[in-house]
């Protein structure tokens, strides 16, 4: 009886999982990449403009969480896809959990040590809730609650045409799926 519960809830997540990628770009809105104002961690502003045309994974991350060994799979696959037009994002909140207190550089240089990120990465911003940063603001409007972060290391991949493709849990973590879901955005036709 157990295993087939456990059956007809995997059922019922893949369903719900296919459904949601269907759903989340049924009349979205893309996002104005040029309009988008985001500060480096480092300093200076973001070439968020330059992310027009190509597939945006946005990530929310804290360095004190259970699931910041994910910075490595996504410098992984930074590494792998940025020459095929693949943006991984990451923006850094201390929304969920009080797991991202540092400051700036405190950040940065933890994620420069501890792994090796080469990738872009804001500053700290708020991701959920009516002060969350604007670009999260907009992801909410065209995912509702279903795609909005609910801890860190949420994942939202936006497509090169600018409309979310799909949403990623932390704790679906870093596997086949969303590298699927990458590669199949990246060959599609913005």
């Amino acid at each position: 009886m157990k295993i087939l519960r456990m059956l007809a809830f995997a059922a019922l997540g893949a369903l719900l999982s296919a459904a949601g990628a269907a759903w989340a770009q049924a009349g979205r809105q893309p996002v104005d990449w040029s309009a988008v104002s985001l500060e480096s961690i480092g300093g200076g502003p973001l070439p968020t403009a330059d992310y027009k045309g190509k597939v945006v994974l946005l990530v929310n991350t804290a360095s004190q969480c259970g699931f910041t060994g994910q910075y490595k799979g996504l410098e992984a696959l930074w590494r792998r896809y940025k020459d095929h037009g693949l943006v991984v994002l990451g923006v850094p909140s201390n929304d969920f959990g009080g797991q991202e207190p540092g400051t700036a550089e405190e950040i940065k240089r933890f994620c420069e040590a501890s792994f090796d990120i080469t990738f872009p990465l804001a500053d700290k911003q708020v991701v959920s809730g009516p002060d969350a940063h604007p670009l999260y603001r907009w992801a909410a409007a065209q995912t509702r609650v279903l795609g909005t972060p609910q801890w860190n290391f949420h994942k939202i991949l936006v497509g090169r045409d600018g409309r979310i493709i799909d949403w990623f849990s932390a704790a679906g973590g870093m596997g086949p799926k969303l590298e699927r879901a990458i590669e199949a955005a990246l060959t599609a036709k913005e």
